[in-house]
C-alpha cells in the first residue's frame, strides 16, 4: 500500500510553520464567537467614534467655538453619554463575560480534562488560551482608547467630564487597556478557583464593582499634589477650572493653614473678627494639574499591569499543581 502524498512529496519543501496550527488551532476554533465579538466591537466602536467626533466638530463649529465663548461650557449629547458609558463599562463586561467563563467553562464541562490527558500539558494549554485572550483584550481596547483619545483631546475643554473623572481617565492613554486586562485577569483566576460559569460571573461583577470603587480612591494619589495660594478676597484665578481639587485651606501669613470652615461664623463681624485673630490672608488650594495627567496615568497602568501578572503567575502556578 503506498503512503498518501505529504505536502513535502507534492512540492518538493518542508511546510514552514504556521500560527494557527495544533492548540493554538483548537483555541481559537474553540472562542471563535468570543474572539469575533471583540473584532467587531473595535470594528464598530471605532467607526463610531470617528463618527462622533466629526458630529461634535460640527456643531461646535456651527456654534463659532473656539473664538466664539458657548453659552453652555459643556457639550453634551445622547452620543457622547452613550459612548462614555460604554468606555467605563467595557473592563467590568470582558471579565464578566470573556474572563470569567473562559477556564470555568471547560472544567464544569469537562472539555479541561480532556484536552488535558492527552499530549498536551495543562500550563501549555493554560498558556495558549491566556495568550489568545490578552493579545484580543488587549489589542481591542488599546485601539478604542487611542480613538476616544483622539476625539477627547482637541476638545476637551467642552467636555462634560474633566479629565479626572473616571469616564475620561479611564478611557484615554494606557489606562483602559491595563484596567481591562487586569480585570480580565482577575476573572480568569475566579473562574479557575470556582470551576463553576455562573458562579465566576456573578462573583467576577461583584469583584470588578469593588475594583472600580477602589481605583476611584486610588486614582487621586498616583501623582503629588501641588498647591496654590492666592489672596483672601480675590477671586478664584482661572488657571483652577481646569484642575483637579483635592482640598481648601485658609492660610495665614506665616504659612500656617486652617480648615475652610474655621472663620465661616454666623455673622460677617464674627468671621472678620477670627480671620484677624489667626492671621488669615489667603485662600490655598491644593490640586492636581492636567500635566499630571500623562504620568498619572502611566503610574497607574504599570501597578494595574503588575496586578495582572500577579494573578496569571498563580493560575499557571495553580494549574501545574492541581488537577483541572
Amino acid at each position: 500500500m503506498s503512503a498518501a502524498p505529504t505536502d513535502t512529496s507534492r512540492t518538493g519543501r518542508t511546510p514552514g510553520p504556521h500560527l494557527l496550527r495544533g492548540l493554538n488551532w483548537l483555541v481559537v476554533r474553540q472562542h471563535r464567537a468570543a474572539l469575533l465579538s471583540l473584532l467587531a466591537l473595535m470594528v464598530l466602536g471605532s467607526i463610531w467614534l470617528v463618527l462622533q467626533r466629526g458630529e461634535m466638530a460640527q456643531k461646535l463649529e456651527a456654534a463659532g467655538w473656539p473664538d466664539k465663548e458657548l453659552a453652555q461650557p459643556t457639550f453634551d449629547s445622547t452620543g457622547l453619554g452613550l459612548t462614555l458609558t460604554a468606555l467605563s463599562s467595557l473592563p467590568l463586561v470582558l471579565a464578566v463575560f470573556l474572563g470569567a467563563p473562559l477556564i470555568a467553562g471547560d472544567q464544569e464541562h469537562g472539555t479541561a480534562q480532556l484536552i488535558t490527558t492527552q499530549s498536551v500539558s495543562r500550563r501549555r494549554w493554560l498558556t495558549a488560551k491566556l495568550a489568545w485572550c490578552y493579545g484580543a483584550v488587549v489589542v481591542s481596547s488599546a485601539v478604542l482608547s487611542a480613538f476616544f483619545t483622539w476625539w477627547w483631546k482637541p476638545y476637551r475643554s467642552v467636555f462634560p467630564s474633566r479629565w479626572s473623572d473616571g469616564p475620561i481617565f479611564d478611557s484615554t492613554g494606557p489606562v483602559l487597556p491595563a484596567l481591562c486586562l487586569f480585570l480580565t485577569a482577575a476573572g480568569i483566576t475566579i473562574g479557575l478557583l470556582l470551576r463553576r460559569v455562573i458562579a465566576s460571573m456573578a462573583i467576577t461583577f461583584l469583584f470588578a464593582a469593588f475594583i472600580e470603587v477602589v481605583w476611584g480612591e486610588l486614582r487621586v494619589h498616583l501623582a503629588p499634589t501641588r498647591t496654590l495660594a492666592y489672596p483672601l478676597d480675590a477671586d478664584m484665578p482661572a488657571q483652577l477650572n481646569e484642575l483637579h481639587e483635592v482640598d481648601r485651606w485658609i492660610g495665614s501669613a506665616d504659612g500656617h493653614l486652617y480648615g475652610w470652615g474655621l472663620c465661616s461664623k454666623t455673622t460677617e463681624a464674627a468671621s472678620d473678627a477670627c480671620i484677624k485673630e489667626h492671621g488669615i490672608v489667603n485662600n490655598v488650594y491644593e490640586y492636581l494639574g492636567f500635566d499630571q495627567m500623562q504620568s498619572m496615568q502611566w503610574m497607574g497602568a504599570g501597578i494595574l499591569l503588575v496586578a495582572g501578572a500577579v494573578l496569571t503567575a498563580f493560575a499557571l502556578w495553580r494549574v501545574s499543581r492541581s488537577p483541572l
